[in-house]
């Protein structure tokens, strides 16, 4: 019997759910229990597929191609379970079938409502492929009180009403401020937020406070008296050194004890195993070496926008046992008249081209791995950055001085141009330019085929096929390939139909690798990716030499 844990927030957002909702499966997986975390989004957009970076951070793929909540990624690197298209849903895409299925006439005349026809479907979501899992943590993104997020705190409501009295438990995140003209902290707020929520029909069952200073008894007491629940299931929640500090700190807090308890579980459970996670932690706060890494990216004005990337590049530093200082570096400061881009390189141990899309920044792209190649500065090129290391290859050596991509405009030389149809597990897929933005890109796990003899297969352990997760609309011209091979620039991994190309690298350069896949997205702390172990080894050799 799957039993589930429900997750809201309160009061403010960014307090942090989607990291407790992962912290706490990955101390019940310690204890031996299967897990699966699934997330409720309110937004009206069917998946944040086509919502900016600054408005949503980075969109998350699963092996099934879902475009996905940035949480999901927080899940999958806890847990190391392989999320799917059905651990996320959101307002748009309820909406969306609902609309659907009455306009085919499915609901046989019925006036369609939010109760019961929008929170069947939600009910429906949450219940489904629940089957030899021991919990199901189900997130409800923004904050109670949000109107967007009504029609979930309604269906939380007759979700634990249908439910086994022992089969459900809710846990509201809070923030209890410290307000330093007092001298204090304030419990008000998260009184307020749990009468809200109280008002709405759904009594949370533990209360987690986030907190930047130790919460007192009295307070928790003052808490636990107001909010209805046990002194002891109020748990605070410090800042963590780090976000891998943190399960292990809930569980010093004693909030998987206190969800067991909830459940009747805990007398029977066994203690859990966190030599892992202790490990992590070691790795992070005792690193024998530091290396700096270079991100020349668009998006770097906010760092959720590359989440999975900076997280694998840490993880890439544990591997090493060395501290990963990232420098966040705009692309389009290279494109100014007066831009001195070794001064801005020079000190860097690595660089990295991310993904992106459109034109902008991309002529600094295409200069940062000019330096890298020229330099011989480890260089790892993801998506985008693959299609930029293709094209300064084509330009500076392979003589094709027009070499560009059609994202960016009509060219004479598309050395990079938009992928109009690939083979997946589903059969042949085909696009085109004027195919909507949402959802109709090259998505989810493909297989390639590694070259025996190339760097990559090295780094995979001498695999020669790879499986790794894509989502990008445009595609290297493999036209092209016998030219740019010849400029020194050679495809080691192919798409198995040898049609699309997946990986190059440079054989006369120390590291230099791009890859049209997104391998961050699999990256995990107690399982680096091995291009960012690779990397970082490959980083730190640059270190020693400088």
């Amino acid at each position: 019997m799957a039993r589930y844990i429900f997750i809201t927030g309160g009061v403010v957002s960014s307090l942090g759910k989607g990291l407790m909702a992962a912290s706490l499966a990955a101390l019940l997986q310690a204890r031996g229990y299967k897990v699966r975390i699934r997330k409720f989004d309110p937004y009206l957009n069917v998946d944040p597929g086509t919502m900016s970076p600054y408005q949503h951070g980075e969109v998350y793929v699963t092996d099934d191609g879902a475009e996905t909540d940035l949480d999901l990624g927080h899940y999958e690197r806890y847990t190391g379970v392989s999320a799917r298209q059905s651990d996320n849903i959101t307002s748009g895409r309820v909406y969306r079938d609902i609309i659907a299925k009455e306009r085919r006439g499915d609901y046989l005349g019925a006036t369609v409502q939010v109760i019961p026809h929008v929170t069947d479907a939600i009910k429906e979501f949450a219940l489904a492929d629940q089957e030899d899992l021991d919990f199901v943590l189900c997130e409800i993104g923004g904050t109670v009180g949000d109107i967007e997020s009504l029609p979930f705190i309604e269906t939380i409501r007759q979700l634990r009403n249908e439910l086994e009295p022992d089969q459900s438990c809710l846990i509201h995140v809070t923030l209890v401020p410290y307000v330093s003209a007092a001298g204090e902290l304030k419990t008000k707020p998260t009184q307020h937020s749990v009468r809200e929520l109280t008002s709405l029909g759904v009594q949370p069952n533990l209360l987690l406070c986030r907190c930047e200073h130790p919460l007192p008894e009295t307070e928790r007491a003052k808490i636990a008296l107001f909010c209805n629940v046990r002194k002891e299931a109020v748990i605070q929640a410090l800042d963590a050194s780090s976000i891998y500090a943190v399960p292990l700190q809930y569980h010093r807090e004693g909030l998987d004890e206190e969800v067991l308890r909830h459940f009747g579980m805990l007398n029977k459970s066994p203690q859990p195993n966190l030599a892992v996670w202790d490990d992590i932690i070691d790795r992070y706060d005792h690193p024998e070496g530091e290396v700096t890494i270079g991100v020349v990216g668009k998006y770097v004005g906010l760092p959720d926008a590359y989440k999975s990337l900076n997280e694998a590049l840490v993880h890439g530093g544990m591997a090493n046992r060395v501290k990963v200082n990232i420098r966040w570096i705009d692309a389009e400061v290279f494109e100014l008249d007066d831009a001195d881009i070794a001064a801005q390189l020079e000190p860097l141990h690595g660089i990295l081209v991310p993904g992106g899309f459109g034109e902008r920044g991309s002529e600094g792209k295409i200069a940062s791995v000019r330096f890298a190649r020229e330099r011989k500065v480890p260089f790892f090129g993801i998506c985008l950055g693959m299609q930029m290391a293709c094209i300064e290859g084509a330009r500076n050596t392979a003589g094709i001085a027009a070499a560009s991509s059609t994202e960016f405009g009509q060219t004479e030389e598309p050395v990079v141009g938009i992928i109009t149809e690939w083979m997946s597990k589903e059969g042949l897929q085909q696009r085109s330019a004027a195919t909507d933005l949402g959802g109709t890109m090259r998505l989810g796990a493909y297989d390639a085929v590694l070259a025996g003899n190339s760097h990559v297969s090295r780094i995979y352990g001498g695999q020669t096929e790879i499986s790794e997760r894509h989502r990008h609309r445009y595609e290297v011209n493999s036209a092209y390939k016998e030219r740019l091979e010849a400029g020194g620039l050679i495809f080691s991994g192919m798409s198995p139909d040898g049609l699309l190309p997946e990986i190059v690298e440079r054989p006369d350069h120390p590291w230099f690798v791009g890859v049209q896949f997104h391998p961050e997205l699999k990256s995990k702390p107690f399982d680096p990716h091995p291009l960012f172990a690779g990397f970082i080894a490959a980083a730190l050799e640059q270190s020693r030499l400088v």
